[in-house]
């Protein structure tokens, strides 16, 4: 496939990957007659999994190290191909808790707000104007 058909499948600007090419992110593509890249279709399933490195927060420099083992030949680099994923993963669970606890406090202010709205309860920050406003007896 042609790099627009590869940044449309990705959603990746031509731009973005012929840096990722640059920068060895993504390895040089074989070159058809006219000098155009051809990208096999294996490609995507790379730029898949590089894409979700990215979105759970692996900095750049640790998807480059990643690429750059991954390009080494035979079992060498496994290991700490592994080892990456695994500490990654840690990170990535450790968020994930961090989220999920976050959403159920945004849940709380969510319903919090709807009873309020509803009149079930009194607002409380209406409550704390009302008597910060209010003089009191000398």
């Amino acid at each position: 496939m042609l790099i627009g058909e590869l940044a449309t499948k990705t959603g990746l600007s031509v731009d973005t990957l012929r840096y990722y090419e640059k920068i060895g992110l993504v390895p040089r593509p074989l070159r058809d007659a006219g000098g155009r890249r051809v990208y096999d279709t294996g490609i995507l399933r790379w730029m898949r999994f590089l894409d979700r490195l990215k979105a759970t927060g692996l900095a750049m420099r640790e998807r480059l190290r990643y690429a750059e083992l991954r390009d080494q030949p035979g079992l060498a680099s496994v290991r700490e191909r592994r080892e990456m994923l695994e500490n990654h993963r840690e990170k990535v669970a450790s968020d994930l808790v961090k989220l999920q606890e976050t959403l159920e406090l945004l849940d709380e202010k969510v319903d919090l707000y709807r009873r309020i709205e509803s009149g079930d309860v009194p607002d409380p920050l209406a409550e704390l104007a009302n008597s910060v406003s209010k003089p009191r007896d000398a």
